[in-house]
């Protein structure tokens, strides 16, 4: 029972894992892009992440002093920190899909499209088509 268990979070993980991978390669071919315009504000880096986004995902490598707008673009371009924003963000509104039957990855991609509830919004199905295509999770 205990090596199934084990086994049964090492598949989730690399699921998650191979989940996030698909959007950095979706948003970016997962480099580190800097900044551009996208549907009138910009979106920065491996996640393609927008200013609200990374305040909901808790600002992540944020320092005393430096403003908001300079960690978002400076974790934007840094993979390790976009990642943890990404996954904070996936965590925070997770919840907002209730039972809707969709996997983790399903409401991972469609909510890092279409905001907080983007997996309850029909325009973000074709991104979830891509990154499951890319990925083959559910």
């Amino acid at each position: 029972m205990i090596k199934y268990l084990v086994f049964a979070a090492i598949v989730a993980y690399a699921s998650a894992d191979t989940c996030i991978h698909c959007i950095c390669l979706h948003e970016s071919g997962c480099k580190p892009l800097g900044c551009h315009m996208d549907v009138g504000s910009l979106s920065c880096g491996y996640y393609q992440i927008k200013l609200p986004y990374y305040e909901d995902c808790g600002q992540p490598g944020k320092t005393a002093g430096e403003s908001t707008e300079t960690a978002w673009k400076k974790c934007s371009d840094d993979y390790s920190c976009s990642t943890k924003c990404v996954e904070a963000y996936y965590n925070r509104y997770k919840g907002n899909c209730g039972s809707t039957g969709e996997g983790s990855c399903q409401i991972m991609a469609r909510n890092h499209n279409g905001g907080p509830a983007g997996c309850k919004n029909g325009g973000t199905e074709g991104y979830w088509t891509a990154i499951k295509k890319c990925c083959g999770c559910s």
